[in-house]
């Protein structure tokens, strides 16, 4: 696909979804706002795992 057609079809989109979750048509921006909690949380699970995991292969060498 064409660099520049990428960019486009991105920015529409990008302004596709703030759109919905600005005008909060048809409750999309709730449940927007519920589902980037919920990643958040489970981003920071995964992170702190991931850490572990390194700071235990640290200690064997």
């Amino acid at each position: 696909m064409n660099k520049w057609m990428e960019i486009l079809l991105g920015l529409v989109f990008l302004n596709a979804a703030i759109f919905v979750w600005w005008t909060n048509l048809l409750g999309f921006g709730q449940a927007a706002l519920s589902f980037l909690k919920g990643g958040a949380v489970w981003f920071v699970i995964l992170i702190g795992l991931v850490l572990i995991m390194l700071g235990i292969s640290d200690l064997k060498d």
